[in-house]
This record gives structure tokens, sequence and C-alpha cells, in this order.
């Protein structure tokens, strides 16, 4: 089974290596779904993901909480823990990061956090010497 959407990292992620030297990564995800409530505000899922490989070197360091994410994962599971308070179980729901792009940047409301410079507006259109037709310019001799 594959899960696939848009979501925001939720912490800033650390890479680490297992034992015999292979790179992994924890991810935290929250994926807004469904209509939004009283408040103002759609429901989140989380979702604990790893990522394993060559790929959490290079991405690693462009990864931060509040980023803008499109992620395939795939093999969904729910965990059960005991919560630090004594108070029960808890339940997540983990899945293993096989694809993901950046699509977007940060939540406004975090934006102010950032220390990047803000985007360049794009460039406007510059006008043509040559004036494109309008309707004066259409002959009133047509066929039919």
């Amino acid at each position: 089974m594959l899960m696939v959407g848009v979501a925001r990292v939720g912490n800033d992620p650390v890479a680490r290596y297992t034992p015999d030297g292979k790179p992994v990564m924890d991810i935290s995800l929250a994926f807004d779904y469904g209509r939004k409530g009283s408040d103002g505000r759609r429901p989140t899922q989380w979702v604990n993901a790893t990522m394993w490989g060559e790929r959490v070197e290079r991405l690693q360091p462009y990864l931060s909480k509040g980023s803008q994410v499109f992620v395939t994962l795939s093999e969904p599971h729910i965990e059960t823990y005991e919560k630090k308070d004594g108070s029960g179980q808890g339940f997540s729901l983990r899945a293993r990061v096989t694809e993901l792009e950046f699509v977007g940047g940060r939540r406004e409301e975090s934006a102010g956090e950032s220390s990047d410079a803000p985007a360049a507006a794009p460039a406007r259109p510059t006008k043509s010497a040559a004036k494109a037709p309008g309707f004066d310019d259409l002959d009133d001799d047509i066929p039919f």
C-alpha cells in the first residue's frame, strides 16, 4: 500500500547512521485533510516517516520544520507505545519515505523565522513595439 500527498515537515530532521553505516532519518509529516472546522482549520494527520539511503545525506540540509513536500510513503502501519505520562497506550502512524520532492515554501506564520532573503518579483513582460490587432482592425467582409 502507498500513501501519496502534500505535507509539511513537522520538525528539523537529523540524519543518523546505523551501526553498519547506513544513513537514516526520521521525519514528522503533517497532512491536512477534510473540511475546515468551526475554528477555520482543517484536521491534521501526523505520520512519523523514515527515509533511508543516500537521499538522506542529500536532502537533510534542505529539510526544515515547515517545508512543504510531496511524498510517497510505503509500508504504512500503526505502532503502539506506552505514553510517557503512564496514562496508557498511544498510537502512531508510521511509514517509509520512497519519494520526496519540495513543492513550496514555509507557512506564512513561520516565514519570519526563515533567514532566506525574499524572492524577487517576477519580471513583467515588455510591451512589443508592434501593437496587437484589436476588434476595430478586423475585416468586416466575413463570408458567412
